[in-house]
């Protein structure tokens, strides 16, 4: 558990950097405006939307894209998509079980574009139901460390039904049952403290722990479906030690 966030953690902040900024962006916007879509337009009254948008601006992207994705999935502003959600499952190298959420205008395309990101990088596309025993839906807040110990954090959610905090080096993870997220970020908003981002995340009950050599298969995989315009988010039940981590880079 610990390895696989330390690797998102690191992975997350290069995203914003790297050349892929423009798919970051994208994936941002189309939360923005989905939760506009499902839950309102006004962000104080849709706590999905504010966040959603806290994330976009954290990651940079521009205020004007932001403000016209809410408008569109208010439906204040033409040109809204009628984005679907598509869960598909299957495997990676050394057995490593994936989930790909998709966030799609186009079934087949987004089908296919998994299928092959799978298939040229050693995995292969699952039946449903096949992995998706293996996760669990939570509820993750990722905390800056600032001056706060371990101890601060879960004194601070522990009421609002959290159930770990993982330490991640630069900040602390703090998982809950997904009823709990909306609970567990405002006890950390009342405590007077900022966090990076809230949202919904599907966690692994059993993990595959990996050398440097499928470390680096299952990071490419991973990075290929990513690089696929209809994939939001990518959940894998692998585990990384820090020295195998350092090793791959």
């Amino acid at each position: 558990m610990s390895g696989h966030s330390k690797w998102a953690t690191t992975k997350h902040k290069k995203a914003a950097l790297d050349a892929k900024r423009g798919k970051l962006f994208a994936r941002l916007i189309k939360n923005i405006e989905v939760a506009a879509r499902t839950g309102g337009g006004d962000p104080d009254a849709n706590p999905t939307l504010y966040d959603a948008i806290l994330k976009a601006n954290k990651n940079s992207v521009p205020k004007d894209n932001i403000e016209r994705a809410r408008k569109r999935g208010a439906g204040e502003e033409a040109g809204g998509a009628d984005w679907q959600t598509i869960m598909y499952e299957g495997y990676a190298p050394n057995g490593v079980a994936v989930l790909i959420e998709c966030l799609t205008d186009n079934k087949n395309r987004a089908a296919s574009e998994v299928r092959t990101a799978l298939t040229r990088n050693g995995g292969s596309l699952a039946d449903p139901g096949s992995v998706s025993y293996l996760f669990n839906r939570k509820g993750v807040v990722i905390v800056p460390k600032n001056d706060l110990t371990e101890d601060d954090v879960l004194m601070m959610v522990l009421d609002a039904g959290a159930e770990e905090v993982n330490d991640l080096g630069e900040s602390f993870e703090i998982v809950s049952e997904a009823t709990d997220l909306l609970a567990v970020r405002d006890a950390v908003r009342e405590a007077g403290y900022d966090y990076e981002s809230a949202e919904n995340s599907f966690l692994a009950s059993v993990n595959v722990p990996l050398d440097a050599d499928g470390a680096k298969k299952v990071f490419k995989l991973i990075e290929a479906l990513e690089d696929a315009d209809d994939v939001q988010n990518v959940y894998a039940n692998f585990d990384v030690s820090d020295e195998v981590l350092a090793e791959v880079g």
